[in-house]
């Protein structure tokens, strides 16, 4: 038997599971699935978990079931490229012939001083467990720092607003305006919502030091009860440690078929590799599509096409809330009740009809 060993069970290996299983899988091929829990996750709804307005249950999706594919439980503390080993928990080891890595991201913290040590995170299911339970039992009146206005920190704050009307909660930007990126009209939109729910904008910020309960801006102090890092991602470490080309960024070089220029039994998906998009659930899924399209093709003995066609991605949506969302789709700037429902609906259609 040759084994296939996927490490994560994120975006990119339940897609590639879904592709492959149960009609293209050779007799002849074990999958391995490493994961450090036992269903995936949807971690672009971490926030909301984070908040208080959904469940831990809400966010979970089971892995596929069959008789070739095998769940492995434990955390990824090393891979032996040359040796074609995976290790475990520092102990165990995997063997594998072909190997995909989805490992995602972790928190980047741009070396400023204790941001590591003295913020939250929401980059996990655990570490968005634990935020949770830190918010929920802050007091009336607490102030929570949220470091980073991007996607993550904006629905973070409204959705924490909701859930907990009695907190001032301060949005640390580092832009003009908030969600800079984004057409005007868009930002506009979102800037008033948080002006009408009472949310500070520090715009214009740089966060100098973190220590435990003081935020620095400008290497000016500001005391916050909590402090919830949004500001920025970067591989695995796991990737990072690898010993193969990456970009300035430390996101693993590719080829067009999605593997290592060095090895072409080893691909990488999702936050980890290097693409020319921003990473997201889209890219991920995009890619893990054309990898399977790799190995269904391999399999047959079938040649590879010179390259696939570029990664479309449909948009981005976010929400403001439970009632009010923003996003773009085919370049047009939505938001309002529609945005939060196209998001909800795309929500809904992933989870209950996934494969």
């Amino acid at each position: 038997m040759k084994n296939l060993l996927i490490l994560g069970g994120g975006y990119g290996g339940m897609k590639f599971l879904n592709e492959i299983l149960p009609d293209h899988l050779p007799d002849d091929v074990m999958i391995t699935l490493v994961d450090r829990v036992p269903y995936h996750c949807l971690k672009t709804e971490y926030y909301a978990l984070a908040a208080g307005t959904i469940s831990d249950k809400d966010i979970r999706v089971s892995f596929p079931e069959h008789p070739q594919l095998k769940i492995k439980y434990g955390e990824i503390s090393t891979i032996d490229i040359q040796e074609k080993k995976v290790f475990i928990n520092d102990e165990e080891s995997l063997d594998y012939d072909d190997l995909i890595i989805g490992l995602g991201c972790e928190d980047k913290y741009h070396n400023i001083p204790g941001a590591d040590q003295f913020t939250h995170s929401i980059q996990s299911i655990e570490s968005s467990r634990n935020t949770y339970s830190i918010l929920n039992n802050l007091g009336p009146g607490s102030i929570v720092g949220i470091v980073g206005a991007g996607l993550s920190g904006v629905e973070l704050s409204s959705e924490l607003i909701e859930s907990r009307e009695d907190l001032a909660i301060k949005l640390f930007d580092r832009g003009d305006h908030i969600l800079s990126d984004f057409p005007d009209r868009l930002s506009k939109y979102v800037g008033n919502w948080f002006n009408e729910h009472n949310i500070e904008i520090i715009n214009n910020s740089n966060v100098t030091k973190i220590e435990e309960q003081i935020l620095y801006n400008h290497d000016e102090p500001i005391h916050c009860d909590v402090i919830v890092w949004t500001a920025g991602v970067q591989a695995n470490k796991v990737v990072r440690d690898l010993f193969v080309e990456k970009d300035p960024s430390g996101r693993v070089k590719i080829t067009p078929h999605h593997h290592l220029p060095s090895d072409e039994h080893v691909f990488v998906v999702g936050d980890c590799a290097s693409l020319p998009h921003a990473p997201s659930a889209q890219l991920a899924e995009g890619q893990a599509e054309q990898i399977a399209e790799v190995f269904k093709r391999r399999w047959k003995d079938e040649e590879l096409p010179d390259s696939f066609p570029p990664i479309k991605l449909k948009g981005i949506m976010g929400s403001l809330g439970k009632k009010q969302g923003f996003g773009m789709m085919a370049d047009r700037a939505i938001t309002g009740r529609v945005a939060r429902l196209i998001k909800s609906g795309i929500l809904w259609m992933y989870k209950y009809h996934q494969g």
